[in-house]
């Protein structure tokens, strides 16, 4: 299967332009959209979305992403191979965390160029194609140079702050849940939120944290909007409060 994983929105024709692409060059191959609200231009964002989100899908799968405010200048462009999975995108971090944190990782830069290459749709004419034939089992050896690393790395230590928005108004995080089995308390904004396993926990307008379906730390209100009643946004930095043995 392919995954898209963008910043494109869904009123513009962007997507629908790249799946046009990849119904002619991987016909019969499932497209899958996993996601088109990465925040606009936030590739660092999108590398945290992307690591906690690419788990969930089989060995095999193709992820087709593009967070891409770099098109068309000098940054480069990555196939990587982590974990069973093939991610194909920009070099520019958007694809380093999930490739850092696997046990092991393959890269190649895109040197192909497509004759029909948009300088601002790098998506559509040339991350595209390569997918569909990664999907397709025709491995584009003689449009790839294998590379030892990522031009663009970011740390792949867990990111405190807001990364993401939905639309209910929780808001996700760049701390995985798995490493804050000790914490109770996280502050955000000046507000000190208590841990709560599920909403139900949760007094009706209670603002809380819990770690989320795909492993991160969420800030939620119980039947109502985290980023309205908090004021967040993106990029909004989470402070860790006092552990569960200091609240004794």
């Amino acid at each position: 299967m392919i995954v898209l994983f963008t910043d494109f929105g869904w009123q513009d024709p962007y997507v629908g332009q790249i799946k046009a692409v990849l119904a002619q060059a991987a016909a019969g191959v499932a497209v899958i959209d996993l996601l088109h609200a990465v925040p606009d231009f936030n590739a660092h964002a999108g590398a945290i979305l992307l690591d906690a989100l690419a788990g969930q899908f089989p060995s095999g799968s193709v992820f087709l992403c593009v967070v891409d405010p770099g098109v068309g200048g000098p940054r480069g462009s990555l196939v990587v191979e982590a974990a069973g999975r093939w991610f194909v995108g920009p070099d520019n971090g958007l694809l380093s965390i999930v490739a850092a944190r696997a046990d092991a990782a393959r890269y190649w830069r895109i040197d192909w160029r497509p004759e029909r290459l948009s300088a601002s749709f790098h998506g559509r004419d040339l991350f595209a194609p390569v997918a569909a034939a990664i999907a397709a089992e025709a491995f584009p050896t003689d449009r790839l140079s294998a590379i030892a690393a990522p031009e663009v790395p970011f740390d792949p230590a867990d990111l405190p702050r807001v990364v993401y928005i939905d639309h209910y108004g929780n808001a996700w995080t760049g701390l995985r849940g798995g490493l804050m089995a000790e914490q109770e308390v996280i502050e955000v904004k000046g507000q000190r939120l208590k841990r709560h396993t599920t909403f139900h926990e949760a007094a009706k307008g209670e603002a809380f944290w819990y770690v989320n379906s795909v492993g991160l730390v969420e800030i939620a209100v119980n039947r109502g909007s985290a980023a309205a009643q908090l004021g967040l946004a993106v990029g909004d930095l989470v402070r860790l409060g006092q552990t569960q043995a200091s609240l004794h």
